[in-house]
């Protein structure tokens, strides 16, 4: 059975925590106690694979999406990280406003660019920056530092989402530098999701690890490692990698579609 919004609504979050679901690859449902729910990097279809096979690469999926893009019309803010297609996919926002949504996109300016050119209104657009905050109710949304790996998007940028007193860092699609720790460790984290598909100049888990051991989070998740033929990584690298910090023990891999409490 598929995941859907109603599920998500139901999901009881405590004071204190907040709730997470992975979608695969760096795609995010997170709730708060007060009932809002945000939508991260969500790509819910297979527009990847048509477009990659041109330049020699699979990038179809190996298996399909958790939940209905059009499910996310629902969702109270839809945050994007950059402008590459499988953090915003024309399919899943074409989806998603044919069923009624409407943002509020928070989205730094590539990405902004992407959605104005897919016809997304000004009015519907938070355009972010490392450093800026946005709130929603009990949810605050501070936008940190991320290294690109093209000039085809030179504004990346990863999240720490702050709700009822937990903060989870998305690092986003990133390489690693001191200066992206600094940025993400200054909101000290307890949650880190971090990319591990080092193939395409990203973290790999070995960077992944030092970035943690930086940042000293309580918990290290890894992403963006599970959906694609030409894309896959063993995320227990990352453990293996936390392991030389004296950090395995705050390794956790999640499963897609399934409702988490922090």
């Amino acid at each position: 059975m598929k995941l859907s919004l109603e599920q998500i609504r139901d999901f009881q979050v405590p004071a204190g925590s907040l709730g997470l679901w992975w979608l695969g690859q760096a795609g995010f449902i997170i709730k708060s106690p007060s009932g809002v729910v945000a939508a991260l990097d969500a790509y819910l279809s297979d527009s990847c694979g048509p477009l990659a096979k041109g330049i020699g690469f699979d990038f179809s999926r190996l298996y399909s999406p958790p939940m209905e893009a059009g499910e996310l019309a629902g969702v109270d803010v839809y945050m994007l990280s950059h402008s590459h297609q499988d953090h915003l996919d024309p399919d899943t926002i074409a989806t998603y406003r044919a069923c009624g949504g409407r943002g509020p996109y928070v989205a730094p300016h590539y990405a902004a660019a992407k959605l104005a050119a897919l016809g997304v209104e000004e009015n519907e657009i938070i355009r972010t920056w490392p450093g800026n905050c946005v709130c929603f109710k009990d949810f605050e949304i501070r936008t940190t530092f991320a290294v690109p790996f093209g000039d085809d998007d030179l504004t990346h940028v990863g999240y720490v989402v702050c709700v009822s007193g937990v903060s989870i860092y998305f690092t986003g699609d990133t390489a690693y530098h001191e200066a992206v720790g600094i940025s993400a460790s200054a909101h000290k984290p307890d949650i880190m999701v971090a990319v591990i598909n080092g193939a395409f100049r990203n973290l790999t888990a070995a960077d992944a690890a030092r970035l943690a051991h930086q940042i000293q989070p309580r918990t290290v998740i890894p992403c963006h490692h599970d959906l694609f033929v030409d894309g896959r990584v063993d995320p227990q690298s990352l453990r293996l990698n936390l392991f030389v910090y004296g950090m395995a023990e705050r390794f956790k891999s999640l499963e897609v579609g399934k409702g988490y409490v922090f």
